[in-house]
């Protein structure tokens, strides 16, 4: 009876919930599973072909392009979305005035919508940079940065960093306004210095924070798409082709979804195994700590 009665209030109050997640998430990732073993043409599958999708992926020098560029933007973008959110936080926290009006400001970019964010940067490098590049000769911006296939990618990472850095400086905000002030004032009364202070005893006590917010860049990175698109749409020549756009092309484009689907699986593998090596790291650090 116990039990029965776990059960039922179990479902009372998470069966809806639970029932959405298993149509919305499990459900699909079963089925795109299975696709990836099949001749699936996006409609039907007609037939098994074992391992076949996979190993034309694996062949494919385009997937393995476009794989090594998305890791090289993961980490750049882990690094410097991190650096500059935490900077921002430190900012907001302090004894400005004006921090809460700060707070608002770093944080709206991430409400606009990565096709509106990639479209109004996409102005700013072809348009706006160039023609005050031309008025005030800055040789840098005198050509569109989206046109260079070595400052694309740079583009590519601003508007990263510029979109996402508002989102995880609220996780280090939660974390720095979480140590304890008694802490600070008695690093205070013993002469540590303001960066003392921030190496010795803010940094070590907000690790969780550290590990909340490199996992959720690390996430995002892997999983960028929508300002890839809106941006550079791979180019120029697909040297900014991210793996989600690339997986996109091979099956919505080129009407490979049996490769497509096997892509996606792999990029799974990917970032599953990268986001459980970066919290295994981050959580026994939080132990040393």
């Amino acid at each position: 009876m116990t039990r029965a009665r776990s059960i039922k209030k179990f479902l009372k109050f998470a069966g809806l919930p639970l029932a959405i997640f298993i149509i919305v998430l499990v459900v699909p990732f079963v089925n795109g599973f299975y696709y990836s073993f099949t001749d699936w043409d996006g409609f039907k599958t007609t037939k098994l072909v074992g391992f076949t999708n996979y190993t034309e992926s694996f062949a494919d020098p385009r997937f393995w392009s476009t794989l090594k560029f998305t890791a090289l933007f993961v980490v750049v973008s882990l690094v410097l979305v991190n650096v500059v959110a935490f900077g921002l936080a430190l900012i907001v926290t302090s004894k400005l005035r004006s921090k809460n009006f700060l707070r608002t400001f770093f944080f709206v970019p991430n409400l606009i919508g990565g096709v509106i964010l990639g479209v109004i940067w996409q102005f700013i490098f072809n348009s706006a940079l160039v023609a005050i590049a031309e008025k005030y000769d800055w040789e840098p911006f005198k050509e569109s940065w989206l046109q260079d296939t070595n400052k694309a990618f740079w583009a590519l990472i601003i508007v990263t960093i510029w979109q996402s850095s508002g989102y995880m400086m609220i996780v280090y905000i939660t974390g720095l306004i979480s140590i304890e002030k008694d802490l600070i004032e008695a690093s205070e009364i013993d002469g540590a210095s303001p960066l003392r202070a921030l190496f010795s005893i803010k940094i070590p006590l907000m690790a969780q924070a550290f590990t909340i917010a490199l996992f959720l860049t690390l996430r995002s990175g892997f999983m960028a798409y929508d300002v890839n698109v809106a941006l550079t749409g791979g180019g120029p020549f697909r040297t900014t082709e991210l793996i989600s756009l690339h997986i996109f092309e091979d099956a919505f484009a080129e009407g490979d979804f049996g490769t497509g689907q096997a892509k996606a699986v792999i990029m799974f593998l990917v970032v599953a195994l990268a986001a459980l090596v970066q919290v295994t790291i981050s959580k026994r650090y939080e132990v040393q700590r």
